[in-house]
């Protein structure tokens, strides 16, 4: 069963690998239930200029053929102020289109964030969606829980230069701080040889592209993304997670779950 992929960036389409094709194809799992969204935190103003997305695309691919409903976002299309504040219009900005965007972000099972690497970092607008994810991080769920229990999420990195699991592992941090659940394998990226060179999907005088062909870039995409869509399914399936032991709204009222409090009624 398709998906459908609700936004389509201009661009250059990087096709599945023929390995990645069959992997889908001989799927048997339904995953029509879920949702999720790509977010794309380059630098580059223009979606269709955007190494990162090609990367984004084949995991977005995947997920679509498996019957993911699929949505891409590319953060410059869209003015997000820096903060940690829902609306940043509060707080002296004269706009902000976070508000619209937190919407697609809270009605997704699974968030993939993209970022290039500069001077080994992730992208500073990778920072600012981050602060805003943050921000939000004070709603709850009906369960009292963090409004991102019950959600996936994992992360993919581009660049020319060193720093893949270093952005992936701080974007993992944040997101499992924050509520997400962070299968194994979450992440993949490419950065191609060492110093200055061609970034992922330029083309070479041969009319090849650079990183199309990388069997470990391609192989870890397709863990991340089946991973992604696995524990996504299972969580969806139960629910999400108990609320034993972590329902703020019980610790508030005074239940420690455990710890001795006479004063505590339920």
């Amino acid at each position: 069963m398709l998906g459908r992929t609700v936004v389509i960036d201009e661009g250059i389409i990087m096709p599945l690998s023929p390995q990645q094709a069959r992997v889908c194809a001989a799927n048997t799992i339904d995953f029509s239930g879920l949702s999720a969204l790509f977010i794309n935190t380059s630098l580059k103003r223009s979606s269709g200029d955007s190494h990162t997305r090609l990367l984004l695309g084949v995991a977005g691919d995947m997920m679509q053929r498996a019957g993911v409903v699929v949505e891409h976002i590319h953060m410059l299309d869209h003015i997000i102020p820096p903060g940690v504040q829902p609306d940043m219009k509060e707080h002296g900005w004269d706009r902000d289109d976070w508000p619209k965007l937190w919407d697609k972000v809270r009605a997704a099972d699974i968030l993939v964030i993209g970022t290039p690497i500069w001077l080994g970092e992730e992208s500073s607008v990778c920072r600012v969606l981050i602060e805003r994810l943050y921000g939000m991080s004070g709603l709850l769920n009906d369960k009292g829980q963090s409004i991102y229990y019950g959600k996936v999420a994992g992360s993919v990195v581009t660049g020319n230069e060193d720093g893949i699991k270093h952005a992936a592992m701080t974007i993992s941090y944040a997101l499992s701080h924050l509520g997400y659940t962070i299968p194994p394998q979450a992440d993949c990226g490419w950065i191609g040889e060492a110093g200055p060179g061609p970034s992922y999907g330029d083309e070479s005088d041969d009319g090849t592209r650079a990183g199309f062909d990388n069997d470990f870039t391609q192989r870890n995409t397709t863990i991340m993304t089946w991973n992604l869509m696995h524990l996504a399914r299972m969580l969806k399936a139960l629910g999400g997670y108990d609320n034993h032991g972590n329902d703020r709204n019980a610790w508030k009222a005074g239940c420690h779950f455990g710890f001795e409090n006479p004063d505590y009624r339920s």
